[in-house]
């Protein structure tokens, strides 16, 4: 049966295990030192225009969400993020469990705006009592966004300006960050962000990679980063396994190129909807949200596997369809053929 679960349900992409392949029975250094993790770092560095960034291998998403906010965050500190954020939804409280609250304030498409952070920020330091609340002491937020939105560079210019003036850094978890980047409506690169921002990190995981995060501070990291990359058992002692996939990855435009494969097939995708009169939401990502009838979603269920999102009424329910590398012209025949049944 084909599958648009997700962006992470296939192996990688050829070119990433190839290089695996290839390297697999040369010996290395440990712990990120190794030689493919250096190449990958100065390719990155190079993409990023950042000669000087730091740039540091994890394994998962929600374990990097987790590291980095607890080394950019003092012990009493929360951070702020809409409510449908990853750390605030589908984490498990992983944030939480490190002792620092999470801050949602309202999404707009899964999406932040600079004139409610602001208006936070105001109430917040005018409260004479806020030194008895958990203190704001960074900002997230997600590119693309769990709802396949994105932001345009003069909302995260935005967002950045009002951070620099509370002294909070900001962090874009960055997931799904080639989805974002290949996406028609964006109208930024990956220099430009690194240039408003204080971390990001870039996705391996749901774009091509079998696992893997590359965090990048584009200037320096905090003082004893890598010990809290340790002490948050993230440290990889075979680091080759991230740093040669990232290697494959930042090569000829491997990254984007698979992030436009899998943009490509979600607009197509997204017609195939368009066409049988289904109602879908909004996305330029490889993330399509669509809203199926309660009988159309069981029916559909048994030709196709998708992710069911949340209900919205008693008869209706939004689904959400990914598209990834892995996406074929064969699964979308598939998918248009299992449409015309409904």
């Amino acid at each position: 049966m084909v599958s648009f679960e997700s962006d992470y349900n296939n192996g990688a992409h050829p070119c990433v295990l190839q290089h695996l392949l290839e390297t697999n029975v040369r010996q290395s250094s440990s712990y990120g030192y190794d030689e493919w993790s250096e190449q990958a770092r100065r390719k990155i560095r190079d993409a990023v225009s950042c000669p000087d960034a730091d740039i540091f291998f994890l394994v998962g998403g929600t374990q990097t969400n987790a590291t980095v906010i607890d080394a950019l965050l003092p012990s009493y500190g929360a951070v702020i993020a809409v409510d449908t954020a990853h750390i605030n939804v589908h984490e498990s409280g992983a944030i939480e469990a490190n002792g620092h609250k999470v801050i949602a304030l309202p999404s707009h498409d899964g999406r932040m705006t600079v004139t409610e952070l602001q208006a936070y920020l105001e109430r917040f330091f005018a409260n004479p009592t806020w030194e008895h609340m958990a203190v704001p002491g960074m900002v997230y937020i997600t590119f693309p966004t769990e709802l396949g939105t994105i932001y345009k560079a003069s909302d995260i210019d935005a967002i950045y300006q009002v951070c620099r003036q509370y002294s909070l850094p900001l962090y874009i978890d960055g997931a799904r960050l080639g989805y974002g980047l290949a996406s028609s409506e964006c109208d930024f690169d990956l220099s430009w962000l690194a240039r408003h921002c204080d971390v990001f990190y870039i996705g391996g995981t749901k774009v091509g990679a079998l696992c893997g995060e590359a965090v990048v501070f584009p200037h320096k990291a905090p003082r004893g980063f890598f010990t809290m990359v340790k002490r948050h058992g993230a440290l990889l002692a075979k680091s080759r396994l991230a740093g040669v996939q990232f290697d494959a990855l930042f090569t000829d435009g491997l990254y984007l190129n698979i992030a436009q494969h899998a943009i490509n097939m979600a607009m197509r995708l997204r017609q195939l909807f368009i066409d049988a009169s289904i109602p879908i939401k909004d996305s330029p990502t490889n993330q399509q949200f669509v809203v199926l009838t309660n009988q159309q979603k069981d029916a559909l269920m048994q030709q196709v596997l998708f992710e069911t999102w949340e209900p919205l009424d008693a008869d209706h329910t939004l689904c959400r369809f990914v598209t990834s590398w892995a996406t074929t012209e064969a699964d979308l025949a598939e998918l248009a053929s299992a449409l015309k049944t409904l």
